[in-house]
Order: C-alpha cells, then sequence, then structure tokens
C-alpha cells in the first residue's frame, strides 16, 4: 500500500476510534441479522493464498464513518483467542482485519497448517452490535 495511504488510513481508523471512546453506545442489529463466511468452507484444504467471501442476511454494507441504521461492515478474525470486547472499537492487529472500505472478500496469505476464520460485523465506529452479529468459526487448512 502506498505509504501515504497508510498514513491517511491510520489516521482516519484513530480519529474514529476516538470519537467512538467518548460514547460507546452499541447499534442494534435487527432480528435475525446474521454474517457469514461463503467460502471457503468449514474443513476445507485450501492453497497459501486463497479468497475469502463475506455473507450478509438482513443487514447491509457500509464503509466505517457511515452512520446508517441497520448496516455495518466486516471484520475477520484469524486464530483468534476468543472474541473481541464486544463494548469498544474492535482494534487492528494480524489477527483481527478490518474492512472499513465495506469490501466483501478478501485474498488472504496464510502459513500451512490449520486456521481458524471467523467473521464479526462492526458498525460506523468498528463496535460490535447489539446483539453481535457474528459468524460460526471455521476451521481451514492451508496446503
Amino acid at each position: 500500500m502506498n505509504p501515504r495511504k497508510l498514513i491517511v488510513s491510520a489516521l482516519a481508523f484513530f480519529s474514529i476510534t476516538l470519537a467512538a471512546s467518548a460514547a460507546l453506545e452499541r447499534q442494534p442489529s435487527p432480528e435475525g441479522a446474521e454474517v457469514y463466511i461463503i467460502s471457503p468452507a468449514d474443513g476445507e484444504v485450501v492453497g497459501k493464498t486463497f479468497t475469502v467471501q463475506f455473507g450478509l442476511i438482513g443487514m447491509g454494507v457500509a464503509p466505517a464513518g457511515i452512520d446508517m441504521p441497520n448496516t455495518g461492515h466486516h471484520h475477520l478474525l484469524i486464530d483468534a483467542e476468543g472474541s473481541p470486547d464486544m463494548s469498544t472499537p474492535m482494534p487492528m492487529s494480524d489477527n483481527l482485519k478490518h474492512f472499513g472500505g465495506g469490501q466483501t472478500q478478501v485474498e488472504l496469505t496464510l502459513a500451512p497448517g490449520e486456521h481458524r476464520l471467523q467473521l464479526v460485523l462492526g458498525d460506523y465506529l468498528h463496535i460490535p452490535h447489539q446483539p453481535a452479529v457474528i459468524s460460526e468459526e471455521i476451521t481451514i487448512t492451508v496446503k
């Protein structure tokens, strides 16, 4: 990524995070809302680089920073130990990828071995909805 774009993205994330810290009210999710991993399938064997497709039912996708009812954006947990704190903005890390641009898929490259993937929908401030919209965890094997 272009260094300038990286700095702008980081500043936008931190300003949104600071704003969220002042008011940590969780946005409601509609009854029946569901996020899921379309592919790969649970138990699938994939190559070192593969595509993860995100699915969403009962809500819409909107980029981070856009406050619209019944929308959010995807966050992908990779080999995470437990769920993120549901009351604060989810932090970016190697194990928690943000898709604040409204992306609905990602090309990942992971080391060979077994990996766990799970999606969490976050609101415009990266805070999980109430109730949380979180997928089933899947396990894949990278060959």
